[in-house]
């Protein structure tokens, strides 16, 4: 073979890695429509899955453009993601509000669960998606979880894991892809991975009575997302994404899964600022996941594909048997892709079941309503002095929660309400609030958890707790707990404070230390 021939083979192998690696990664894109410079990104790399955020989407007709012209230049493999889990972790806000896995935990019914799973995924797949991130599997049996919380279905593995599973029957049942999450188990950490690496130091046999179980019990799920978080009993040196011993010893062929394996975001902390994202991307592939999420900028998508495009075109040049970037195992990868594509394919249409589905959501937020304490609704006289952060801002993975003035303005329907906000709970000197009669109520619109100063001196008369239930451990005071702040949440609220709705949820979560009226 001439020199010249040799080197056409090797641009030749190269680019045939270059187009593997396209197809294993799923991409973030920049704004609201797909401009040339994207679309061209994504033909001249072959890439074939992307996941859309609230920065990509303004209305129904936008958004199913958007969609559409993906499609168009994906081709009919195309795999188009979106995180609509419910409660505050929803993309498309327009969409009746589905209640946050924990408000269906907090309801205990499997066939709402199922309904709930078939709404959501009627709705989106109006929208062009067919790949959804959803059900949430981990168990939140840590209150300290800064970044789970009412995103799980409860604490008690058995429980949780029907009402998971009938969600995503009822998702698949529709047609849409459900991808069910952290696997092995994100609900028992204090750190969110988003900015570093926690770890969960549990004996395998108590990893597999709570954490492991949702996930051996959901092997038919048609994909599985993978927890940026070490687990010293199943791997000591590898954060779970990494981990061939987790990945593929545990995952494909202890349990014989046979679904998709994605990855979490790559550009989170906890991968990137430790390992480098083309980097960690190889490792990936190298323990048995399908797809990398390689969701950072266009800097960061080249970075790995590039190091994927070389990591595939050594192996195949080594020919190394059974290796896991070799071409067997990138054949059995696509093939995994391609059917899950098949088997949910891009089908937007008319979303013709809108308004049954809004009585729905608006009916389980209602039934979700949980008391902890003895609460009391309000006499249409009561004066009430509102306390509620200024500022809910989102975090990356929730939305924005509700402004302060949202919450007094549904106070103020039938009371007299004055205003004081805070920037931060830190800030609020408890002292300072006049003691004149007024029935004070905390709304907590944020997931933070509160810091030592308001758990030793705020003691409002109700705490409305309208995101993360483990809030209510934090302040003594009676509470009414929503699990999200939807506009059918707050409406269930309203009719709660004027007497003519019983809260009946049960929390599904143990919580120690649950405050009465009036006590400490």
């Amino acid at each position: 073979m001439s020199s010249a021939d040799s080197q056409s083979a090797s641009q030749d192998k190269l680019n045939q890695a270059r187009r593997s690696a396209g197809q294993l990664i799923m991409i973030r894109m920049p704004g609201t429509v797909l401009d040339e410079d994207t679309a061209q990104f994504l033909r001249d790399n072959h890439i074939r899955a992307v996941c859309l955020f609230r920065q990509n989407m303004v209305n129904p007709e936008q958004l199913s453009k958007l969609t559409a012209d993906l499609r168009a230049v994906m081709g009919p493999n195309a795999l188009i993601g979106i995180d609509q889990e419910g409660g505050a972790v929803v993309r498309a806000t327009w969409l009746p509000a589905p209640p946050a896995a924990m408000a269906l935990g907090a309801i205990g019914d499997v066939a709402l669960a199922r309904a709930v799973g078939s709404a959501v995924a009627r709705g989106i797949k109006a929208l062009g998606f067919n790949w959804n991130f959803a059900p949430v599997l981990d168990l939140n049996n840590n209150p300290a979880n800064p970044v789970i919380g009412e995103r799980s279905f409860g604490a008690d593995p058995q429980r949780a894991t029907e009402l998971a599973l009938a969600w995503m029957e009822g998702s698949l049942a529709e047609g849409v892809a459900c991808c069910v999450k952290h696997f092995p188990g994100h609900g028992d950490t204090h750190v969110d991975s988003h900015r570093d690496l926690p770890t969960v130091a549990k004996s395998r046999s108590a990893l597999d009575a709570l954490e492991l179980a949702p996930f051996k019990a959901a092997r038919r799920a048609p994909a599985m997302m993978s927890a940026h978080i070490v687990y010293p009993a199943l791997d000591p040196e590898h954060p779970a994404t990494l981990s061939r011993k987790i990945l593929t010893d545990l995952l494909r062929k202890e349990w014989d899964y046979r679904g998709v394996i994605i990855t979490d975001g790559m550009d989170m902390h906890a991968i990137a600022g430790r390992y480098g994202v083309g980097k960690a991307a190889v490792q990936a592939l190298a323990a048995g996941a399908d797809m990398v999420m390689a969701l950072g900028n266009r800097s960061t998508q080249e970075e790995t594909l590039v190091a994927l495009t070389m990591a595939i075109a050594a192996a195949d040049e080594l020919s190394k048997p059974g290796s896991e970037l070799g071409s067997a195992a990138l054949a059995a990868r696509l093939t995994r892709l391609d059917g899950l594509a098949a088997t949910y394919p891009c089908a937007a249409g008319a979303y013709l079941t809108e308004s049954a589905d809004e009585r729905l959501m608006a009916a389980a937020w209602r039934r979700a309503l949980t008391v902890v304490g003895n609460p009391q609704p309000l006499a249409a006289a009561t004066k009430i002095r509102l306390l509620a952060c200024a500022d809910a801002a989102g975090d990356g993975v929730a939305e924005a929660g509700l402004p302060a003035a949202a919450v007094a303005a549904l106070l103020a329907r039938r009371h007299e309400v004055e205003l004081v906000t805070f920037e931060d709970a830190e800030s609020l000197d408890w002292a300072t609030l006049p003691d004149d009669g007024k029935t004070v109520i905390l709304a907590s619109t944020t997931r933070l958890r509160y810091g030592e100063k308001a758990r030793k001196c705020w003691r409002p008369d109700l705490h409305l707790a309208l995101w993360n239930p483990f809030q209510t451990l934090d302040i003594a005071a009676p509470a009414l707990v929503t699990y999200g702040f939807s506009a059918a949440a707050l409406e269930a609220v309203a009719d709660w404070l004027a007497g003519t709705l019983e809260a009946r949820g049960r929390m599904p979560v143990p919580l120690a230390g649950n405050f009465t009226h009036g006590g400490d």
